[in-house]
């Protein structure tokens, strides 16, 4: 790799080329990494950096998240899981965005609840840290829109994919006349328009009905790369997929969202309890794990 940057030509082709280089350096900072191993906690942590050896576990993630069975309280659920993610990446440092969103009806305690978002997560091995938090989410609480206090289910999917660049996209051969790109105003809760302009682009690939779209840049082109690189993704994932059975998931016989395909089960009413059903791990501490705090859930994932 070193040699490929010597050559005079290298940088005649600039995307690879930025590409190439940034391996380059992720592997130095690797080596480095090693050689700095001092204590039994930095051995710990370069243990545990084995278990994300994936193709894009270094990478950006993606991640989604959509209200399921439970109408008003289902939306409010997905809005509280998007804080709890954003909490999660502030607490390790990585850089959280907001792709696109829509809303639901009705306000609570002054927020509208969330019908679907998508969310850029951009860190040192964001995706392969939260690749496993795809799934559905139960939500057992006091609904805040019960008049008589009743006890509710809420279940909200979330859904991890890599970002896939500009560039390794293009050679998914996806070619202009499979694209089907509408523009149009970006809008925000109560449909009033966080941008006068028309700006937020949606793209259907035509040939597997996936649908995508970006309405939080500032330019129309900007969120065409942002749509284009969620389609990617979803590629990507539709291809894996195809390759372990599960083409019929994506491709419009969605995942159930609600009993019998969830991953985590979090109960706040009658008791206080957070449990995953994967790996059995379980706390009580349910404002900690709302509040981002998702170790000891995301680590035994990994491990498993």
């Amino acid at each position: 790799m070193t040699q490929a940057i010597q050559k005079p030509d290298f940088w005649q082709h600039q995307k690879e080329a930025v590409r190439v280089t940034q391996e380059l350096s992720d592997l130095q900072q690797e080596l480095s990494n090693f050689e700095n191993v001092k204590t039994e906690e930095d051995l710990k942590k370069m243990e545990f950096r084995v278990f994300l050896s994936g193709k894009y576990d270094k990478g950006t993630a993606l991640l989604s998240i959509m209200s399921g069975a439970g109408g008003q309280d289902a939306q409010d659920w997905a809005t509280i899981l998007l804080r709890m993610y954003q909490r999660y990446a502030d607490r390790q440092g990585f850089k959280t965005k907001i792709l696109d969103q829509s809303f639901g009806e009705g306000v609570v305690e002054g927020r509208s609840g969330i019908k679907s978002v998508t969310l850029e997560i951009a860190g040192k091995y964001a995706y392969g840290y939260l690749k496993k938090e795809s799934g559905v989410h139960r939500l057992v609480r006091i609904s805040p829109f019960s008049a008589q206090s009743l006890r509710h289910t809420s279940f909200a999917l979330v859904e991890v994919l890599p970002e896939i660049s500009l560039t390794e996209g293009e050679s998914m051969e996806v070619k202009p006349e499979q694209l089907s790109v509408e523009v149009c105003k970006a809008s925000g809760p109560g449909g009033q328009n966080v941008n006068k302009r028309m700006t937020a682009v949606k793209i259907t690939h035509l040939p597997t009905k996936i649908t995508v779209a970006s309405q939080t840049e500032r330019s129309l082109a900007q969120n065409k790369e942002s749509a284009l690189k969620i389609l990617y993704a979803k590629l990507y994932q539709l291809k894996e997929n195809q390759r372990s059975k599960e083409l019929a998931r994506i491709k419009g016989k969605a995942v159930a969202i609600e009993w019998g395909s969830q991953i985590r089960s979090y109960v706040l009413h009658p008791y206080q309890l957070i449990k995953d059903v994967r790996t059995d791990v379980e706390t009580s501490d349910t404002g900690g794990v709302l509040d981002g705090k998702l170790d000891v859930f995301i680590d035994a994932e990994i491990r498993t």
